[in-house]
């Protein structure tokens, strides 16, 4: 009687465990970047994080459509109209007809807004810095050693439907 192929049930079932893992691993990944980013966030800043989050992007892309922007952001249409106005009343983007679309425009970070997105950064850099602190040089490694990994999942463009 001949014997049943059992790789093809342990490769499954290898599968099965390794979805598993990686469901596990992106919560807790959830959890950790959520508690590092209240542990982080500006406490009194001028910006939201909506704003910071805007701005940083069109500092980094722009010239961007307001389109475009709600895309990157996961913003509706009427909320980046608002972000986009508030950020321009404080001097921190300007807007300039579309040269390939009249209907439109492209907005622009202004040289105070680049300035309030790095400023943003280094203030997020030392207070990671300081949660980092009590890290032993082995740990310190481990996380140097995943952030290329880290940084092309957090610049993946998503799916449409996506979230």
């Amino acid at each position: 009687m001949p014997r049943p192929d059992t790789r093809t049930a342990d490769a499954d079932s290898a599968d099965v465990h390794a979805a598993g893992d990686r469901d596990e691993t992106a919560a807790r990944l959830a959890v950790v970047v959520g508690r590092i980013n209240r542990r982080i966030r500006a406490v009194g800043s001028h910006l939201t994080q909506a704003q910071l989050s805007a701005l940083s992007s069109i500092a980094r892309k722009g010239p961007l459509r307001p389109g475009d922007l709600a895309r990157i952001e996961s913003i509706g249409a009427p909320g980046i109209t608002r972000l986009v106005a508030d950020l321009e009343a404080r001097g921190l983007v300007e807007r300039h007809a579309d040269p390939d679309d009249g209907r439109s425009s492209l907005v622009t970070a202004t040289e105070a807004g680049a300035e309030a997105v790095l400023r943003a950064r280094a203030e997020r850099a030392e207070r990671v810095g300081k949660l980092m602190a009590e890290l032993d040089d082995d740990e310190v490694d481990a996380i140097t050693g995943i952030l290329d990994t880290l940084e092309r999942v957090a610049s993946a463009v998503p799916k449409p439907k996506e979230f």
